[in-house]
């Protein structure tokens, strides 16, 4: 199965195609518009810097504000799932496909930095299977949805949104390529997820 990733000039996108071919996809890194709007899958994986990761999306931005309205399966991955929202206290705006801010997290250690346990909140098809497993995270941000998305969350000095999911917008804030065993089956989830979407 083909996936696009949205190449904004930097990120982890490397280690997100490896792990992708691992999980049976065959992922490609792209700054074509057509091919990030008409590809099975679209994934915006990041690491870094919101704004910086917004502004290097360049025309990539509305090809992925059309493919979500045509209802196209897109993935966000850490910073990928903070660009679905709107403004960050980071500095810069999201994609806007999701309502609600992106804040600095609210803990006595910032970075959240390792692994948590998985609690859903929600049922999903991204994260079927995963509650209660570990998964890795590494952020200072996090979303705060302003609707019902959140399909997961983890205890770091208060809660913290994992995962999103509604409809053909599904987002995790932690590393699937980072996550062993668990972070492939993200992956592999996200796949069928994708086919059925």
């Amino acid at each position: 199965m083909k996936v696009v990733l949205a190449d904004y000039g930097a990120g982890n996108l490397r280690s997100v195609c490896a792990a992708l071919e691992r999980a049976g996809a065959a992922p490609e890194i792209s700054t074509d518009p057509n091919a990030v709007r008409e590809a099975p899958l679209a994934v915006i994986a990041g690491v870094g810097h919101l704004e910086s990761a917004a502004r290097g999306l360049g025309p990539l931005s509305e090809a992925l504000r059309e493919r979500a309205a045509a209802a196209r399966p897109l993935l966000g991955i850490c910073v990928g799932m903070q660009l679905l929202f709107e403004e960050s206290d980071e500095g810069g705006r999201g994609l806007g496909l999701l309502d609600g801010p992106v804040r600095r997290v609210r803990a006595r250690r910032v970075p959240h930095m390792g692994w948590n346990a998985l609690a859903a909140t929600a049922p999903s098809a991204v994260l079927d299977g995963l509650d209660g497993l570990d998964v890795y995270f590494a952020h200072s941000y996090a979303a705060e949805p302003a609707s019902a998305v959140a399909v997961a969350e983890v205890d770091h000095d208060g809660t913290v949104v994992a995962a999103v999911e509604s409809g053909a917008l599904a987002g995790v804030q932690f590393h699937p390529e980072r996550s062993g065993a668990a972070g492939a089956r993200v992956l592999e989830n996200a796949l069928r997820w994708s086919r059925s979407a």
